[in-house]
């Protein structure tokens, strides 16, 4: 006698398949309508949603355009606002301090016009001390100096010495460049060049050397220009021919390049012609240097290159793999150049004191006539 099995408990001792089907790969409406792809096919439940199809049926058009070049289109931006309405609690009145809604429109206005003040006052508060954090960034550091120097003048009964009056009355700003891949040997070489020389001068100098470093230092010395006018207030006494000086050393065009690539004898646009102020506020002086060499200054407040000097950086080496198994380490340096700028009044000031010094200075005699003190009765021999 044979027992018949229904079908569905038949399905329960059919082995199930050890195939993994991804999700991938099964079409979008049978992702959406099954849960568990291991489920048998016969039990299918309703779980079809129309808003979700719609949505899904959106998506697939935006994602599958009819154009192969066009790329989907992308959906506009909602931006939600704040209700208007003279009752709404986050209307930007409301925020003001002391607002009511029974006012005048006269106190209304007066009320915003003292809050406007105050915003006001505010930001000035604000750009103060945002500047002050730069004028200055150490208030006590600051008090203490000024304690100690007022001190100092009181012990001297208020006399300076001949640095501090010369602090005082003369400008000068120190530069120190980034450090440079090269050696200080041959840095030192490039500096030396410019070294006593105005900076307009310096930078003719620089344009024609040879030294591939020569555009760095070119670079750097610029930099150190605009950091005393802008830092310093040097340079901005001549007015319209510091201006126009300033102009024609930044629009040569070939300040960086070698002197192999441009031809100073055909180029128009490189040569130098500083024309003289329209309106001379001095006269030319003829000064004369700590080694006895004369030079005409035209303009007092003209920047020139008082010191300059270079020093090592930070180095590192690397090895060369020669033949024979030997290996060669090569040592990569890197220096830094430091400029100090002062103005032309100095130089004048230096050569007044060499002038004054030759005038003050005595004949030198033999003998002089002074009178014989301090001689012994008998002699030592």
């Amino acid at each position: 006698m044979s027992a018949r099995i229904p079908l569905t408990a038949r399905a329960a001792f059919r082995p199930r398949s050890t195939r993994w089907v991804s999700a991938t790969s099964l079409p979008a409406a049978a992702q959406r309508n099954i849960s568990n792809p291991f489920k048998p096919r016969e039990h299918n439940d309703d779980l079809a949603n129309p808003i979700l199809e719609k949505y899904l049926e959106k998506k697939e058009l935006q994602a599958r355009p009819n154009d192969k070049d066009a790329k989907p289109e992308q959906p506009a931006r909602r931006e939600g606002g704040l209700s208007k309405h003279a009752s709404s609690l986050f209307l930007p009145e409301r925020e003001i301090p002391g607002w009511r809604s029974d006012m005048t429109e006269t106190e209304k206005e007066q009320l915003k016009a003292q809050i406007r003040r105050r915003q006001e006052a505010a930001k000035k508060e604000e750009d103060r001390r945002l500047s002050a954090m730069n004028l200055d960034p150490d208030i006590s550091a600051r008090r203490t100096l000024e304690r100690k120097l007022v001190i100092a003048g009181v012990k001297r009964h208020g006399r300076m010495t001949k640095a501090q009056k010369l602090l005082r009355t003369e400008r000068q700003s120190l530069y120190k460049s980034q450090f440079l891949p090269t050696s200080t040997k041959k840095l030192q070489k490039v500096v030396n060049q410019i070294a006593g020389k105005t900076v307009s001068e310096a930078l003719v100098q620089l344009r024609f050397s040879k030294k591939k470093v020569a555009r760095d230092v070119i670079k750097g010395l610029e930099i150190a220009q605009n950091e005393a006018i802008a830092g310093r207030g040097m340079g901005l006494q001549g007015e319209e021919a510091a201006v126009e000086r300033w102009n024609k050393q930044r629009e040569l065009k070939d300040a960086g390049n070698p002197r192999d690539l441009w031809d100073y004898k055909t180029s128009e646009e490189g040569r130098i012609s500083v024309s003289k102020p329209k309106a001379p506020f001095f006269k030319s002086s003829t000064i004369e240097l700590k080694d006895g060499s004369k030079k005409i200054v035209r303009d007092p407040s003209e920047m020139y290159i008082d010191q300059a000097w270079v020093g090592p950086g930070e180095s590192w080496k690397t090895p060369e793999f020669r033949a024979r198994g030997a290996i060669n380490m090569l040592k990569h340096r890197t220096t830094s150049f430091t400029v100090l700028l002062k103005e032309e009044k100095t130089r004048m000031r230096v050569s007044d004191e060499i002038k004054k010094k030759r005038d003050n200075r005595k004949l030198w005699v033999a003998l002089p006539d002074r009178p014989v003190t301090s001689q012994r009765q008998y002699c030592l021999w």
